[in-house]
């Protein structure tokens, strides 16, 4: 099996740490040989670890697909509305993709790719990581199989974490729908697309009630400043301030997202960042306008329901699911790898720890570029597991899942949501 070369387009956290690194993990599989990145430091640091030559580098991912191709395949990692044109132009250009998702927040676009993936004979993936984790394939084996008979109920528990939605979702990259998606889509089209995995049927209709209730300026305490450096008198009993998560974060626990405020892990440089970008802002005071809570009830064309709530306000970032059957129920935690079935003739409940790789999403980032360098290296021969033609499904019903919300919970009928896809 040859070596795989790769370009990478967005060296941020998910493109430059979740994924990219994995040919640092495994340089006699994948090497990347250029890098597009609008962040000088981002765009330095990523050269030097990599070993890109300074000519092989851009400011912009167009500039480096304006180029004849000069990898086996590109990693499009991105802000969502830039994956749509850099795809288009990746296959021009007859790359292997692999794309963040979102594909797209803009259904005729999804749409329109759709129907390139079903042609397109390079691989072409999408970053539905949650298929290629031992947690969620253990699951899908077992309803395989008829562990619990047939499949009747799916409940679906996305815990985005306060920390997590204060960082990405209130001061972060996608704060906003108008310049990223909206959150049903950004954060939860991995849970979409679990969901219609696991139903085994594409989805019939949809409906969905939520908002953003807490992240607000009335709800700011009073007297905060719009930066937590300014002297935030309600420091102590605020969950949100930023200086204390941060410098947790570069302390004591790797410093996943302090790096994503300042590639300089060192106090003062942190806290300049804080100071002077948009991580140390109040969080009642941001610019953001995503929802920080969402229900989703879906009903799939073979007869199975299932519901998935994202709620913003937990202690802890984790998935939990709850599958029930005619003859049994599974309950899991993934972030615990663990899988309870309880079977109702017998009695007889078995427990299952899983082992995992390391790595984001429960060892799921690696396994999926294992599965993606694996698919390129011995020149295909099967379909990604995460191949983009399904994904599509799946952000579609995101999609119908955000307008059903926007119009009071009005039920959505995939049929009209599905355009050409129908």
């Amino acid at each position: 099996m040859k070596k795989v070369t790769a370009i990478l387009l967005g060296a941020g956290q998910r493109g430059a740490e979740a994924y990219a690194s994995y040919a640092l993990d495994y340089p006699n599989e994948l090497k990347f040989v250029g890098v597009a990145e609008p962040r000088e430091d981002r765009r330095e640091e990523f050269r030097r670890l990599h070993g890109v030559k300074s000519a092989d580098t851009a400011d912009s991912w167009e500039k480096l697909l304006e180029r004849p191709r000069m990898a086996d395949c590109v990693l499009i990692c991105t802000q969502d509305q830039m994956h749509y044109q850099a795809i288009k132009m990746a296959a021009e250009r007859g790359y292997h993709i692999l794309c963040e998702k979102p594909i797209s927040p803009d259904r005729s676009e999804l749409e329109e790719i759709g129907k390139m993936a079903a042609e397109y004979r390079p691989v072409f993936s999408i970053c539905h990581v949650l298929r290629y984790s031992p947690f969620f394939r253990e699951i899908h084996r077992l309803l395989e199989e008829g562990a619990i008979g047939e499949l009747v109920d799916i409940q679906h528990m996305e815990s985005v974490g306060y920390w997590h939605m204060a960082h990405s979702f209130v001061r972060g990259n996608w704060r906003s729908r108008r310049l990223s998606s909206p959150m049903i889509l950004q954060k939860c089209c991995h849970d979409m697309d679990i969901l219609l995995w696991l139903a085994g049927s594409s989805c019939r209709r949809i409906s969905s009630f939520g908002g953003l209730t807490h992240f607000k300026k009335e709800n700011a305490p009073e007297n905060a400043p719009a930066n937590c450096l300014e002297g935030c008198r309600h420091r102590e009993e605020c969950p949100y301030f930023a200086p204390r998560f941060y410098l947790e974060d570069m302390e004591e626990k790797g410093g996943t997202f302090a790096r994503v405020v300042s590639l300089k892990q060192d106090r003062a440089s942190l806290l300049q960042a804080l100071q002077e970008g948009p991580y140390g802002r109040c969080v009642y005071r941001c610019d953001n306008d995503v929802v920080d809570h969402q229900v989703v009830n879906l009903e799939f064309e073979n007869g199975v329901t299932a519901s998935l709530t994202m709620c913003a306000f937990t202690a802890r970032c984790e998935r939990v699911i709850n599958l029930m059957g005619t003859r049994g129920q599974i309950r899991g935690n993934m972030e615990e790898n663990r899988i309870v079935l309880e079977d109702f003739a017998s009695g007889r409940r078995v427990v299952t720890e899983l082992k995992v790789p390391k790595g984001g999403h429960s060892g799921s980032d690696v396994s999926m570029m294992k599965d993606f360098v694996d698919l390129i290296s011995s020149g295909g021969g099967r379909e990604s597991v995460s191949a983009a033609r399904e994904s599509v499904e799946s952000h579609l019903m995101a999609l119908a899942a955000e307008e059903s919300r926007l119009n009071g919970g009005r039920v959505c009928e995939m049929n009209e949501n599905r355009g050409v896809q129908g």
